[in-house]
């Protein structure tokens, strides 16, 4: 204990003692076990605010356990605030930190993406080890800062394999192969380090970029010559590179050499297959999937269902959906949003709300898939309706939400309310608009025939035009009959994509409907010139789980002979209730009678003929086709439905047709 000094003072106002008590020294930090083991409990419990709650009401300094302990919980939460107070709390305590606390906190701000406070730290600490670089160098990496991180790569005094790893796996990450590449020969290049699994990875990845299918065998080779060709991580990178290469046999002979192949194998394997169109090999190898005894994941899951949407299979698309339900699945995952892509790729909205509404919290992709579902099948009013849900439901826009908003007012010929959806993209949500928006606005003015407000936007666009612009602003002149508008539309096509047949073949119509027969024979010639084909038409329709597909004027079907009578009979009909055929668009030189007979049996009236003669009456119709629809056989299709009575589905290479009772979801405006 301390003891009072006492001094005697002699003082001119008085002789009496005083007994003087020196200042009271600072108390120092002692751990208290009680306080401790509070915050470590809270720890071990993952209550995070109770924990920084309890650390800072300490009068004692923690233990640089502790202070550990707090900060991996603030990682593992990814919670910036309470590692910001732990950090402060580090610094009023004046606890020395060390080299591993503090890469404890840089780690911390580079996980939570507060790359300012971790530079700001990393320039603080006195002392640095080779984690602390790793740490930063990733941070930046991670962020997409890599120039940033190269300058610290580069002033590294010392690095290891994680190094060399963070640093070409963040060149691959943002779309910077080639440096990835360079840099993983120049590890190879430096003696001191070997190429684990991961750097591997990552040079595959980057090779997979750039489509290098050399590299790709190099490294293969370096592969087999290390002994990691048993590796399941880099067998799923190789697999990566040989099927984004197009070598899928290369891709299928390493696949089946892997012994135990997992779910990420599978799944890429699976995935090339359906990317490089080959269908019929996808749907095998997902037979074969399901046979492992392996549980698929939502990545499996949404492949297959992104392939089902893309081939319009929707019954196959319903035997996943079946399959899902039966072994579960989180309904907030991307295989969910892809459920309701695959119904609306198909036409079946009904089932695409359903499954939307089924969904706990529907996502922006769900939302966005149902919209363009809605704005596709000639319901826009439901899908500008889903979009006001869309704003409540609190989820952040983006830019192809607005695309398949624009879509629907152009569809539904809301031409002011989407000039006012367009102009809210930046005055409202703060976007900026695309040349996607740019294109749909301009399909929505030029199909009104508002050309000369299409023309002033797209004369005050920011960015180039592309192709989807000129072709959309074409698609209107078609309707209005502009072919002056239509011929500069078409030249710059010609300039940007010279093969598109699409283009020549429309122009042509535009013209044959002026009468302009001398352009029109220009144009076939210019196609002749520059060996354009015009892409054939084909329409196909699924039976009794069989696809059959028709080509104009197609005599190869088992039944082509109860076709054509069944058409035959049918244009009585038609022809009686008031049916004209539209015959602007065949050559002049042809008799009439040859003209409507070349119309008459285009594809998609082949395909919803033997649609009609073998399903049972009164069921619905489906049919794809790859091209647009023609006007003929869209005015046809509207009789046939009226007399069959059938409810007849059309999709062509823009959008699906509800065609019944005599008339089209579209409105005839398409």
């Amino acid at each position: 204990s301390l003891s009072l000094r006492r001094c005697r003072l002699s003082s001119p106002f008085s002789s009496q003692t005083h007994v003087t008590q020196p200042t009271k020294p600072q108390k120092p930090f002692f751990r208290s076990p009680e306080n401790n083991e509070s915050v470590d409990h809270f720890c071990q419990q993952k209550r995070l605010k109770d924990a920084v709650q309890s650390l800072e009401k300490q009068v004692h300094r923690p233990s640089a356990s502790l202070y550990a302990a707090v900060l991996q919980l603030c990682i593992e939460k990814r919670a910036l605030d309470e590692g910001k107070r732990v950090h402060s709390h580090i610094k009023g305590s004046g606890f020395a930190p060390g080299v591993f606390i503090s890469n404890k906190i840089l780690d911390l701000y580079c996980k939570c993406e507060s790359i300012s406070d971790a530079r700001k730290l990393f320039d603080e600490m006195g002392d640095r080890d080779v984690c602390s670089w790793n740490t930063l160098i990733s941070g930046y990496a991670k962020m997409g800062r890599v120039s940033e991180a190269r300058k610290l790569f580069d002033e590294m005094p010392k690095r290891d394999n994680f190094s060399w790893t963070a640093m070409i796996s963040g060149y691959v990450k943002h779309k910077s192969p080639a440096d990835a590449l360079e840099l993983y020969r120049l590890m190879q290049r430096n003696s001191n380090f070997a190429c684990n699994k991961f750097t591997i990875s990552s040079a595959l990845a980057a090779s997979a970029a750039i489509q290098s299918l050399r590299l790709g065998k190099e490294i293969h080779a370096h592969i087999t010559r290390m002994g990691l060709d048993s590796d399941a991580v880099v067998w799923s990178a190789l697999l990566d590179v040989y099927g984004k290469c197009g070598s899928l046999n290369e891709a299928k002979y390493i696949f089946d050499r892997t012994v135990g192949n997992d779910i990420v194998s599978w799944t890429t394997m699976i995935d090339r297959y359906f990317g490089d169109g080959k269908w019929e090999e996808g749907l095998s190898l997902f037979s074969d999937f399901l046979s492992s005894g392996i549980k698929p994941n939502e990545f499996t899951f949404a492949g297959v269902l992104n392939a089902c949407a893309h081939q319009t299979a929707e019954e196959l698309g319903r035997q996943v959906h079946g399959l899902m339900m039966r072994i579960g699945f989180d309904p907030s995952s991307f295989a969910a949003s892809a459920l309701v892509h695959m119904y609306t790729k198909c036409g079946s909205v009904e089932r695409a709300n359903r499954v939307f509404n089924w969904l706990p919290k529907p996502d922006l992709v769900s939302y966005t898939s149902l919209i363009n579902g809605y704005a596709q099948n000639g319901q826009p009013h439901e899908a500008l309706k889903l979009f006001d849900s869309l704003v409540k439901s609190g989820n952040k826009l983006d830019h192809v939400t607005f695309v398949g908003v624009l879509s629907a007012c152009t569809h539904a010929g809301l031409v002011d309310k989407g000039l006012e959806y367009f102009y809210s993209i930046t005055e409202k949500h703060g976007l900026s608009h695309t040349s996607d928006h740019y294109a749909c606005v301009v399909d929505l003015l030029s199909r009104s025939g508002r050309f000369k407000e299409a023309e002033d936007i797209i004369k005050k666009m920011p960015m180039k035009p592309d192709k989807f612009l000129w072709a959309s602003l074409l698609g209107g002149c078609r309707i209005h009959g502009n072919y002056e508008l239509a011929e500069r539309a078409a030249e710059a096509l010609f300039q940007i994509e010279p093969e598109n047949a699409a283009t020549y073949v429309t122009l042509a119509n535009i013209y044959a409907t002026a009468g302009k027969w001398g352009e029109v024979a220009n144009v076939r010639k210019l196609m002749d010139e520059k060996g354009v084909v015009k892409k054939p038409g084909m329409s196909w329709i699924n039976i009794k789980k069989k696809v059959h597909v028709f080509l104009v004027g197609d005599q190869s079907h088992l039944k082509s002979r109860e076709i054509f009578d069944f058409l035959g009979e049918v244009s009585k009909r038609m022809k009686e209730e008031g049916y004209v055929p539209h015959t602007d668009y065949v050559l002049h030189d042809v008799e009439e009678e040859q003209k409507e007979q070349n119309l008459f049996y285009h594809s998609e009236k082949l395909a919803v003929a033997f649609g009609v003669i073998s399903t049972p009456e009164g069921s619905s119709i489906k049919v794809f086709k790859n091209l647009r629809t023609c006007v003929d056989c869209h005015s046809a299709i509207k009789f046939i439905s009226s007399i069959v009575e059938r409810k007849i589905i059309i999709r062509d290479s823009s959008r699906f047709h509800c065609f019944e009772s005599g008339k089209c979801s579209c409105g005839d405006y398409w």
